[in-house]
């Protein structure tokens, strides 16, 4: 309680300070500050990747910004299905893990502290958990996915990028109402509700909710029923209040719930490069490599979360600069259980609960529009507190049946201080220097001895970084960005707790995992004219450290890779050929490899070894074992080499209404799921979606039918590898449905 106090505390503090005296000055425009001039102009695409608005087009960051509309169109539902209209963007999942990669550079490490490489910023809050960052998207404006590192503006952990969401905030323009719902294959249905209601001309609340439930679509081979069933669903509640004419306040509460098992449900991988996945499978039970089909035990998968998250934001306009501040406290509790030996005999399941309590306070000066020179500087705090309690599960995944095998548990405590700014020496030439100081920690860390809850301390450790920022930019004209920038981008250290600190062959030592660090270079092309938005960049990253989960004792360990290369090229436009009629398309070449992996993990079968190799594989009931090999030159892990999506969308009218057919085609190449990027395999494919819907002439109503993935395209979303089996997890097959909307 005392630690609760102080925490409340010192964000009340930080709120009273914004408010206190401040001139009576214009009305707060906005929560990112005064976009620049050129993006004054009729139609340009606004856009806050440097926290402040201003037109894409003078923002030297490769950038892909979806409105509403993109997303409808994409029939994107969750953040994960962004990757459908983003090159280079790829989300996988690890169990219940939420992975972005972003022009390679991700992670397969799910570790206490470990967090992503990508950002993930909702309203400009930082969401740090890799079990609560894939969401349904119900009110959301736009999608900003930012590529390269983003460091100094956005800070830890950003080595790959940031996606910033942004939603609807509640306004005293007008009572408003919005709904849908709507069914399709699988029992899936979905219901969403959105409302706005003025309580004075300074005041409006905003009441949102969503629930969605379906049929899973895989069947268990012993039985043949369908598993996978799910039933998830949230709420949120925000108030705005105008306290002044210079100081606006926005609090909102979000609850949210999931069962959800299909990360969960996983057949044993069968690829060329390796062979049968399950080494107990043909031993100790039945298996199946078939993608509509899993094998269990006797116990469920479950994939279980709740979350509470309450967000403060403060803008005032305080004279010389916009002041935001940010303030946020997230408690996210999960509870997994998964057959790690995807057989249907009980070798081992495991139980995995998850227990994630984040702080976290911001504060952001921005300039005022108008003067060469344009900055932004803040203040950071974040504070995440990590638990994880590890179970035998083979019993029953009820907390009766469950046996102990131990857990972990780290905080990790970030401060950080940063400013970035840009001057204009002519109306054609800008320079843009910044550069951010952290301070990271991990304090209070501890491992559980096996079979019991006793904690073993682990000491602190710390580390500082410095990552700096220069862009030179230059304008041929208003519409038109030419520019050259160097990025520094780092993720902090990890104290390995999950892993090699309980492993007596190590003698309970700890990996020293030291932080991933990339030194990003890139040249880039912007031009918005007419109709026409086009952006094109070439990319050059030299990448050190990278954070690398293997199974290589019995238990997960996290090491550093040695250094990595990648180069590549992109592009993307955005084409309104006639009113009626818009296109879209992008595409991305990403050439990443490993220069040098030591003791890279490498898969191989047992009967392969030979020898005394081989006798200690029976003797252990395994089939496969790791084997630790030097590589150079390899492919990087979950990097597809191309990926590109087209896009359009035609409107016409009909019955005195307003008919939109819109469909999304995607491609990627293939990749590889292994650690080491030379094993698991998934070879190239694409996925189509389709919608036409038709609008009622008042625009209050609504209806449409959808498609997803209408090709039926089959593909691996992910393939989990432990001592225990190598499973593999896949696409959902075609769906498709019909949605009814209304708003008033």
């Amino acid at each position: 309680m005392k630690n609760l106090r102080t925490r409340t505390s010192v964000f009340a503090l930080a709120g009273a300070a914004a408010l206190a005296s401040l001139p009576a000055a214009a009305q707060v425009d906005g929560a990112a500050g005064q976009q620049d001039s050129a993006a004054a102009g009729e139609g340009a695409i606004i856009v806050t990747a440097q926290r402040r608005a201003e037109a894409q087009v003078d923002v030297p960051i490769s950038i892909t910004n979806l409105s509403s509309a993109a997303l409808e169109t994409a029939s994107i539902q969750q953040l994960a299905d962004i990757g459908k209209v983003t090159p280079a963007l790829r989300f996988d999942f690890a169990g219940g893990f939420f992975q972005p990669t972003i022009r390679g550079i991700g992670t397969a490490v799910t570790t206490s502290g470990g967090g992503g490489n990508v950002g993930i910023y909702i309203d400009g809050f930082y969401s740090p958990n890799p079990l609560a960052a894939d969401f349904d998207l119900i009110s959301v404006d736009s999608i900003q996915v930012l590529k390269g590192p983003q460091g100094t503006l956005f800070g830890r952990n950003t080595t790959g990028g940031a996606i910033l969401v942004s939603t609807r905030e509640p306004s005293t323009s007008a009572n408003a109402f919005e709904g849908r719902v709507r069914y399709g294959r699988y029992n899936e249905a979905r219901a969403e509700a959105i409302a706005n209601y003025v309580v004075s001309d300074r005041v409006a609340l905003g009441v949102e909710g969503q629930y969605r439930r379906g049929d899973g679509w895989q069947r268990e081979i012993a039985t043949g029923e369908r598993v996978g069933d799910y039933e998830n669903w949230s709420f949120r509640l925000s108030m705005m209040a105008e306290l002044s004419d210079s100081v606006e306040l926005l609090v909102r509460y979000k609850h949210g719930e999931t069962d959800d098992p299909s990360t969960m449900l996983a057949a044993s991988l069968d690829t060329s490069d390796f062979g049968l996945g399950a080494p107990f499978g043909g031993l100790a039970g039945p298996y199946t490599t078939a993608r509509n089909r899993i094998a269990t035990g006797s116990v469920d998968e479950v994939f279980r979360s709740n979350s509470d998250v309450v967000q403060g934001t403060i803008r005032a306009d305080i004279g010389f600069a916009d002041l935001t501040s940010y303030s946020q406290y997230r408690s996210e509790k999960s509870d997994m259980s998964q057959d790690l030996d995807y057989s249907g005999a009980d070798i081992f399941q495991l139980g995995l609960p998850n227990v994630n309590e984040t702080w976290s306070q911001e504060l952001l000066l921005t300039s005022k529009a108008g003067p060469r020179l344009q900055w932004t500087a803040g203040l950071f705090y974040f504070e995440n507190t990590d638990t994880y309690l590890t179970y035998l599960d083979n019993a029953g995944n009820d907390w009766n049946s469950r046996v102990r095998l131990g857990g972990s548990s780290t905080t990790v405590k970030s401060y950080a201080a940063f400013l970035d700014a840009t001057y204009e020496f002519t109306q054609q030439l800008f320079l843009t220097v910044g550069a951010r100081y952290s301070k990271d920690k991990i304090v209070d860390a501890y491992w559980n001895h096996q079979l019991t809850a006793v904690e073993v301390p682990v000491p602190d450790i710390s580390n500082d970084k410095l990552t700096p920022r220069v862009v030179l930019r230059y304008k041929p004209t208003d519409r038109t960005s030419i520019y050259a920038s160097f990025t520094k981008g780092y993720k902090a250290a990890v104290l390995d707790v999950g892993g090699s600190c309980q492993i007596a062959l190590t003698n309970y030592t700890c990996n020293d995992v030291r932080p991933e660090d990339i030194n990003a270079y890139e040249v880039g092309f912007k031009y918005e004219e007419r109709g026409l938005s086009f952006e094109a960049a070439a990319f050059y990253y030299d990448y050190k450290n990278l954070q690398v989960s293997i199974f290589r004792t019995g238990t997960a360990e996290i090491i550093n890779a040695a250094t990595s290369e990648i180069y590549g090229l992109e592009g993307s436009m955005r084409y309104e050929i006639t009113p009626e009629f818009q296109l879209s398309a992008g595409a991305s070449w990403v050439h990443a490899r490993y220069k040098r992996f030591n003791e890279a993990p490498v898969y191989v079968r047992c009967a392969e070894l030979g020898g005394a190799a081989a006798a200690d594989c029976a003797a252990n009931g395994v089939t496969f074992v790791v084997v630790p090999t030097t590589l150079e030159n390899v492919t990087m892990q979950r990097t597809p080499e191309f990926t590109g999506f087209l896009g359009g969308r035609y409107e016409t009218e009909l019955a005195g209404g307003q008919v939109a057919l819109s469909g999304n085609l995607f491609y990627s190449s293939r990749f590889f799921f292994g650690p080491s990027g030379i094993q698991f395999e998934q070879g190239d494919y694409a996925t189509l979606a389709l919608r036409a819907q038709w609008t009622a002439p008042d625009e209050r109503f609504h209806v449409a039918a959808y498609g997803d993935n209408v090709t039926d395209s089959r593909f691996r979303t992910q393939a989990q590898y432990s001592s225990f089996g190598i499973g593999a997890n896949w696409s959902k097959p075609a769906t498709y449905g019909l949605e009814v909307g209304v708003r008033f």
